[in-house]
């Protein structure tokens, strides 16, 4: 059985709606249309909260079992942003505590890396391409997956190492060359730290997530994925540059707080706090 369909057993016997579906997993409603229509896979992040809700209604899952890597021929057009410039071999030698962990960081929007080098005098842009064939890819949906992947990696789940959830994220790009996934940008670290925090719950963070729209980055995890990556342009950041990017990300972080604000307010008494996903998750 196609996986289009048996996701659709699953909504079906579960009586619910593509958009109920897509609320308890935490993606989008078109994300669930895709899926049923057979025009994309689902994630390992999303697989794995489909087993968690098979699981706890007795429904078999296993025919899902082992669809957690993507493998696609795709040559992308990526940007990255470097605080003092490229030297040598693209490397995955970034510091630790990133969203994905220890890489070379790519985005799809070329403003995004310039807000974060924007501070600095030797600062260069990239234009980079990238081909993803024979690359093994984890392509994770922006939900609350995604942003337990960002606090384990960020290390937010040390109180609770060794745990089955701890585990479980600790685990889910083992194999992997690359992660594509949505970027915490300047405008979610507060709302992700509000979350860590115990300030606001997981639904509240979630709809933050659907609204702020984030761009995508390509995380190369391996020397194999950052031999793929082949540099295109290269330019510096004038004064005028750089003081133009310092306002406009301001600007944007004052709109999207405020706009991340006005949702916690809504679903303040709904959903779970940070540790308590933790706790069940032990």
């Amino acid at each position: 059985m196609k996986s289009s369909e048996i996701i659709k057993e699953i909504r079906s016997y579960l009586n619910l709606s593509q958009r109920e579906l897509a609320e308890v997993l935490g993606v989008s409603f078109a994300t669930v249309n895709r899926w049923e229509r057979g025009r994309c896979e689902p994630s390992q992040i999303a697989v794995n909260a489909i087993k968690n809700l098979c699981a706890n209604s007795e429904i078999d899952f296993s025919q899902f079992e082992g669809n957690h890597i993507i493998r696609t021929n795709e040559i992308v057009t990526l940007y990255h942003g470097s605080k003092s410039g490229i030297h040598g071999a693209i490397a995955p030698i970034s510091r630790e505590r990133c969203d994905f962990g220890k890489g070379f960081y790519m985005g799809t929007d070329r403003t995004q890396p310039l807000t974060l080098i924007c501070n600095f005098p030797d600062a260069r842009i990239y234009t980079l391409s990238v081909n993803l064939s024979e690359l093994k890819i984890l392509n994770v949906e922006v939900g609350l997956d995604w942003a337990l992947l960002v606090a384990y990696n960020r290390g937010k789940m040390e109180s609770v190492k060794h745990s089955t959830i701890y585990n479980r994220f600790a685990n889910l790009s083992k194999d992997c060359d690359m992660i594509i996934g949505y970027i915490a940008n300047d405008r979610m670290f507060v709302v992700l730290d509000r979350f860590f925090n115990g300030e606001i719950t997981d639904i509240a963070l979630v709809h933050s997530l659907s609204a702020l729209k984030l761009g995508k980055q390509y995380v190369a995890l391996t020397e194999k994925a950052c031999e793929k990556i082949e540099i295109l342009d290269e330019q510096a950041l004038t004064d005028h540059d750089r003081n133009k990017l310092k306002q406009e990300s301001e600007a944007n972080r004052s709109k999207g707080v405020a706009m991340a604000d006005e949702i916690c307010r809504k679903y303040r008494r709904d959903g779970r706090f940070f540790d308590e996903i933790l706790k069940a998750g032990e």
